[in-house]
C-alpha cells in the first residue's frame, strides 16, 4: 500500500463517466502554471519535467534554470476544499517552523495554493533522500522522537476543515460503497459481505476496549516511503492525508509484519516518542484495528478512483475474483488478529 491513500472527503463520490480529472493537465500547462508563481519571483523553468509516483494528485519534478528542481504537485479535483489544504500547509509550516524535519509548501507572492487553468497546485522544495532502515534500533528511535514531536505540535489545537480517521468514513462508508456499486463479483459478494461485517464488529470492539483515547492532528499515513533518509536524519514528506485521529496511527505503519518483531520495532519507537509526547497505552487496542479499516478503505479508494486511466493501468489486478478472494481470506486474518489482544511493545 503506498502513500496515495485518500481520504473521505469525497465520500459519497460514485463512479461516473466525467471526464478524468487530470485529462487537461498536459506537460505544457504544467510548466506554464508552475512558471506563473515563479517569474515573478525572478526565476523560470527550463522544460524538464518528470512526473513523480503518485496516483491521488498528480507530482511532478520540474527544472529551474540556474537553480535546483522543485516539486510541484496539482491536487485531484474536487477532493478536498482550499480551506482543508490551507489547513495542512498551515500545520506543516508550523512544523518546519520549530526544526521538525517536514516539507512545507513554498510561499509564493504570499501565497501556498495556486490556481492555473482550473487546478489547483503547489510548489516544494526538493528534497531527496533514501528509505529508513527500520531494522536499526537508533532509527527507529530517531523516528520516534520526530513522531512524537510532531505529535506535540498536533496536540496543541484540532484541524476544524480536515475530518477524522474512525470507523465510519474509514470502515462502514467505505464498505457501503463497494456492496451500494457492485464492484464485487456475484459468486464473491456474500462471503465478501460476510466477513467485512464481522471485521467491522472487530473494529468497534477494539475501539470501546480502547476507550476515549485523545484524538490530534497527525500525519495520517507515516509509512515507510513518506520518510526520506539522509545522513542528518529523517524528514517526512506528504501530508496530504493529515487528518485528526489516534497518536498509534502514525507508528504502526513503521512496524514489521512478525508480531514479535512488531513488538520490538514499537519498544524502540516509543523509547524515543516519549521523549517529547506521551503515549496512552490503551491505544495499543487499536493497532490492528486500524490495520483493518485501512484494508477495506484501501479497496473503495481503488473503486472510487476506476474512471482516472492512471488506475487501471497501475492496478490491473483489481476488481478481478482472485483480488476479491484475497480480500476475504485477508479480512479473516484480520478478525483473528483483532481478537489475539493488544501488541505490548518489548
Amino acid at each position: 500500500m503506498n502513500s496515495h491513500h485518500p481520504d473521505s472527503a469525497d465520500a459519497s463520490a460514485a463512479p461516473d463517466a466525467s471526464p478524468p480529472p487530470f485529462a487537461g493537465l498536459t506537460p505544457e500547462r504544467v510548466l506554464d502554471a508552475v512558471d506563473r508563481v515563479l517569474l515573478p519571483a525572478g526565476a523560470r523553468t527550463d522544460g524538464r519535467l518528470l512526473p513523480l509516483n503518485s496516483y491521488e494528485n498528480r507530482v511532478y519534478q520540474v527544472g529551474v534554470e540556474d537553480g535546483p528542481p522543485v516539486i510541484a504537485k496539482f491536487y485531484r479535483p474536487a477532493r478536498w476544499s482550499n480551506e482543508a489544504i490551507l489547513e495542512e500547509h498551515a500545520f506543516v509550516a508550523t512544523l518546519a517552523a520549530r526544526e521538525i524535519p517536514a516539507v512545507p509548501a513554498r510561499v509564493f507572492e504570499g501565497a501556498t495554493l495556486h490556481e492555473f487553468d482550473g487546478f489547483r497546485f503547489s510548489v516544494f522544495e526538493r528534497r531527496g533522500g533514501r528509505a529508513p532502515d527500520l531494522d536499526n534500533r537508533e532509527t527507529l528511535e530517531w523516528l520516534g522522537r520526530f513522531i512524537g514531536r510532531i505529535h506535540a505540535v498536533g496536540a496543541i489545537e484540532p484541524y476544524r476543515e480536515r475530518p477524522t480517521l474512525d470507523i465510519e468514513t474509514f470502515g462502514y462508508e467505505p464498505r457501503d460503497f463497494l456492496l451500494t456499486h457492485r464492484f464485487l463479483p456475484d459468486d464473491v459478494r456474500e462471503a465478501y459481505e460476510r466477513v467485512v461485517s464481522m471485521a467491522l464488529e472487530g473494529v468497534a470492539h477494539c475501539f470501546e476496549r480502547a476507550g476515549d483515547v485523545r484524538r490530534l492532528r497527525m500525519h495520517g499515513d507515516c509509512h515507510p516511503s513518506n520518510v526520506l533518509w539522509t545522513d542528518a536524519g529523517p524528514h517526512f514528506v506528504d501530508f496530504d492525508d493529515s487528518r485528526m485521529g489516534p497518536a498509534i496511527q502514525d507508528l504502526w505503519l513503521l512496524l514489521p509484519g512478525g508480531r514479535a518483531e512488531a513488538a520490538r520495532a514499537l519498544g524502540d519507537l516509543l523509547a524515543g516518542y516519549e521523549d517529547f509526547c506521551d503515549f496512552d497505552e490503551r491505544e495499543l487496542h487499536l493497532i490492528e484495528a486500524l490495520r483493518t479499516l485501512r484494508l477495506i478503505h484501501y479497496s473503495a479508494w481503488l473503486a472510487r478512483r476506476w474512471n482516472d486511466p492512471a488506475f487501471p493501468a497501475a492496478f490491473p489486478w483489481f476488481n478481478t475474483q482472485r483480488y476479491w478472494e484475497e480480500r476475504i481470506l485477508e479480512l479473516r486474518e484480520q478478525v483473528g488478529a483483532m481478537q489475539e489482544g493488544p501488541l505490548w511493545p518489548v
